[in-house]
């Protein structure tokens, strides 16, 4: 493993610039995933990989500039020099290797804290999605973390260094995640899909404790299961994945819950919206008080 972070090191450095090819964007990509980035990183034009990697030896040259004479470390420097410059190059043998140090350290570091990390970054959607469905996108905006303010008609988000980002008529993917911290980050290159990734928060959201077998015995236990799910909200899709239960199932048994007054749905073009009611939460958390965190 710490092979294959020494290759990662050298083109994501700790701070600062790191290529913009590394996070493509997968708008309107089906399905999401590694295996997509992966793909889209593969066919990555060899003169943008090449334009971006010079970016990101000028920053690391201002970076050495900066810092005190002594403060270096040997081999990662080895390994900061060698696959970029190999990169650059063009070849398709050191772009294996990095999708290779990629796939291994998304296995060790990243794969086994997936549902949790799957489960916050919904529940952070669930919430935006609730805002503008309530009150449109001056609302899903106000709600953004407190290092975005929105004065409109201009986003203003707490930055490194100042910059202005044009739409120009183009629409801004909003990505929560769950890896990013303090700042929000976007893309260097304006000409790219405008996107705006900012820290997964959910301040508001409630706590809903594991419902005990009671619940089960009540409702049955995927009827429970359901119920539990659901939590901050999530669309059809994402309860199926959630309960484990088949895509027809979820939208089954949401709608028995709907009818009992426990679940409101709201839809929003082609996509519902499932939330607990009052009624849903009380019943999942046994009648005890709400809390939020």
């Amino acid at each position: 493993m710490n092979g294959e972070a020494q290759l990662l090191a050298a083109v994501v450095p700790p701070r600062g610039y790191f290529p913009d090819f590394l996070t493509p964007s997968q708008e309107g990509a089906e399905p999401f995933g590694l295996d997509t980035g992966i793909e889209a990183l593969r066919d990555t034009a060899a003169d943008r990989v090449h334009t971006e990697l010079e970016l990101l030896a000028a920053g690391r040259t201002r970076q050495r500039a900066d810092r005190p004479v002594g403060q270096r470390a040997a081999g990662a420097g080895r390994a900061a020099a060698a696959l970029p410059a190999a990169l650059m190059e063009g070849r398709a043998e050191p772009l294996t290797r990095l999708i290779s140090a990629l796939r291994s350290y998304h296995q060790a570091a990243v794969e086994p804290y997936w549902p949790h990390i799957r489960a916050s970054v919904e529940a952070d959607r669930a919430v935006r999605g609730r805002a503008l469905l309530d009150g449109g996108t001056d609302e899903l905006l106000a709600t953004l973390p407190p290092s975005i303010r929105w004065r409109s008609p201009v986003l203003e988000a707490d930055y490194p260094f100042d910059r202005d980002l044009y739409l120009d008529g183009r629409g801004l993917l909003l990505q929560p995640s769950f890896f990013c911290r303090g700042a929000p980050v976007v893309y260097r290159d304006p000409s790219l899909p405008p996107v705006l990734v900012y820290p997964v928060a959910n301040p508001g959201a409630p706590v809903f404790a594991e419902p005990g077998p009671w619940l089960g015995r009540l409702v049955g236990h995927t009827r429970s299961a359901v119920l539990s799910s659901i939590g901050t909200g999530c669309t059809t899709s994402e309860l199926a994945r959630r309960a484990g239960v088949s895509l027809a199932s979820a939208s089954q048994h949401a709608s028995v819950l709907r009818e009992a007054g426990l679940v409101l749905t709201l839809r929003h073009g082609s996509s519902v919206l499932h939330t607990l009611t009052p009624l849903g939460g009380s019943l999942l958390r046994g009648g005890a008080p709400l809390t939020l965190h």
